[in-house]
């Protein structure tokens, strides 16, 4: 993989892609006299696998743009196949490498351009004791103010005995078109009850969640391996999308907004040089297995 970056503790072997959005390409559990065990879907980045940086927002945007503060913003599709703007450009445009170690790189994207946005991005990923920490921050430099948001896209692995904890109050419905169609409290839907450890629903699954406390677990039985996913207040939405059983995959994303949020609430609005940010921070460990 031409100009991959690669950190090592010791504990876990992390690789990204500058050219890629600054994605994760891999992230690998170093258990001690096995294999290194993938933490997320392995592949080059892009598609399903790794993790993507969702900047200066997360999800889609309907109704060719948005208006804000009297003006109306018009934002094009990004993606083939995609009817709506989706997760802001940040994961489309090379990133540039400012700053690495064995354990820790620090990725520039000073070109940020879509639709009205102009801005500048920075991540930071971190090892430590085999952890993950990213941190994301996004500038402003629209010459105006406008609403941002931020997230991260990991893809984890799902196998047959795949487990997740992630507790939320409510969840959003989606329409034909992925977009919001109401909320209801999560209690109304028993299968995308994470409250305690539980498997993936075997159905479609495509909702934000919210009012949940900024934590998940992931429980890999095949693997022994127990992911948590700890994350800054910013991101108080997550998005759970797990097509199928046979997938292979499911995505848990937290963000800092729900889906369309130009067109309701939840962004955070900027002026030009202001800056937001966030975190996510990935631990493992192994779980005894019967």
């Amino acid at each position: 993989m031409a100009g991959a970056v690669e950190l090592n503790d010791g504990q876990a072997r992390l690789v990204l892609a500058p050219d890629k959005g600054a994605a994760v390409t891999r992230y690998d559990a170093l258990v001690a006299g096995g294999a290194p065990v993938p933490l997320l879907k392995p592949g080059d980045g892009t598609g399903t696998s790794g993790c993507q940086l969702l900047v200066p927002w997360s999800n889609r945007i309907s109704g060719g743009g948005f208006e804000f503060e009297g003006c109306f913003h018009a934002v094009e599709p990004n993606v083939p196949g995609e009817a709506f703007p989706i997760h802001g450009d940040g994961f489309q445009k090379p990133w540039r490498l400012v700053r690495q170690t064995d354990t820790e790189a620090e990725l520039l994207l000073d070109g940020g351009a879509i639709g009205p946005y102009r801005y500048a991005a920075t991540v930071t990923y971190a090892l430590r004791d085999g952890a993950l920490k990213a941190s994301l921050a996004v500038e402003n430099r629209a010459g105006m103010r406008l609403p941002y948001g931020l997230g991260f896209h990991p893809w984890f692995p799902r196998g047959d005995t795949t487990l997740l904890e992630a507790r939320a109050k409510r969840v959003w419905l989606e329409d034909e078109r992925h977009l919001p169609v109401g909320v209801v409290p999560v209690s109304e839907r028993p299968a995308w009850d994470f409250s305690q450890a539980a498997p993936l629903p075997l159905e479609w699954v495509n909702n934000a969640f919210d009012g949940w406390d900024r934590r998940a677990s992931i429980v890999q039985l095949e693997d022994g391996i127990k992911v948590t996913l700890t994350v800054s207040p910013e991101l108080g939405v997550y998005i759970l999308y797990s097509p199928s059983p046979d997938a292979g995959f499911f995505c848990f994303e937290p963000v800092s907004h729900a889906v369309d949020a130009h067109h309701g609430e939840g962004l955070t609005v900027l002026d030009d040089g202001e800056t937001i940010s966030a975190t996510m921070r990935l631990d493992w460990a192994v779980v005894e297995t019967d």
